[in-house]
């Protein structure tokens, strides 16, 4: 009887754990700007990124240490990535699964780059990665790719 127990625990943790994975939900922006209007007391970290950027993926995992390091502050990092839609399940997913992201992840869904990206920053080239600093009423946005150090200063500066 401990057996089949032992047994029935451990495929629940293993198919419980290996089901859980990060969860890569659509965002337009609108729904971004809103996900941030509701959280004013938060400092957000918003970045923008995409599979196929070198410079992106170098930087993810600066993210992710900012984010472990100040989890008792009131911090949202979020990963956007502008791949297409069409991508969500056979490069967005399996990649945010691969290279084990814990921040929360979205995929950009909007059909007209240069309506968002002029929506996100009038000043953005369109270029990325690209990085948005929001705290209350404070917003930075910064078009180049971080050292950790670099997106510390930055985050440490609101």
């Amino acid at each position: 009887m401990k057996i089949k127990l032992f047994v029935y625990l451990f495929l629940l943790v293993i198919f419980s754990g290996s089901s859980y994975s990060q969860n890569v939900k659509l965002i337009n922006v609108d729904q971004l700007h809103e996900r941030i209007k509701n959280g004013k007391d938060s400092t957000y970290v918003v970045n923008f990124w995409a599979t196929w950027c070198a410079p992106c993926i170098k930087e993810l995992p600066h993210f992710e240490k900012l984010k472990s390091e100040f989890k008792t502050e009131k911090l949202a990092v979020l990963l956007v990535s502008v791949d297409f839609k069409s991508k969500l399940s056979t490069s967005v997913i399996p990649f945010v699964k691969r290279k084990n992201l814990k921040n929360e992840v979205f995929l950009l869904n909007e059909s007209s780059p240069q309506e968002y990206i002029d929506r996100i920053d009038p000043s953005w080239s369109g270029s990325i990665p690209a990085t948005i600093f929001i705290k209350g009423d404070k917003r930075k946005f910064v078009e180049t790719e971080f050292t950790y150090e670099q997106l510390l200063n930055e985050y440490k500066k609101l």
